[in-house]
């Protein structure tokens, strides 16, 4: 999924993750590091957030664990990893491509330097 603002309404997230409103708002309650913003009653979701959820139903409706279950498994993984593994929208290889082209020319100016 690639995101295109930096906040999104409580109804862009449920057309995105399939979560109804109500379910959001109850998460919002079990799962510490769901906070959306809320400026004047209305809940701002960050791209963050909205990889968050994903990541919480698949632990509940795929995986199928408890809320308890899934709020300790969150926990335990940041503190083991620090990250948490979410999904990430597809890398360009072409692009990579051209940054890792654009540091070879980088290093090899750096090196006819240390020669002189």
């Amino acid at each position: 999924m690639e995101f295109k603002k930096n906040y999104y309404t409580i109804s862009e997230v449920t057309e995105f993750t399939g979560i109804k409103d109500y379910v959001l708002r109850y998460w919002e309650t079990e799962f510490p590091g769901l906070k959306p913003k809320k400026i004047k009653g209305r809940r701002l979701y960050t791209p963050d957030d909205i990889k968050l959820i994903i990541f919480i139903k698949r632990l509940l409706y795929e995986e199928g664990f408890t809320i308890e279950g899934a709020r300790k498994k969150i926990l335990n993984y940041r503190e083991e990893n620090e990250q948490l593994d979410l999904p990430l929208p597809p890398i360009d290889i072409n692009f990579v491509k051209e940054i890792k082209s654009e540091l070879e020319k980088i290093l090899d100016k750096i090196q006819k330097i240390k020669d002189l």
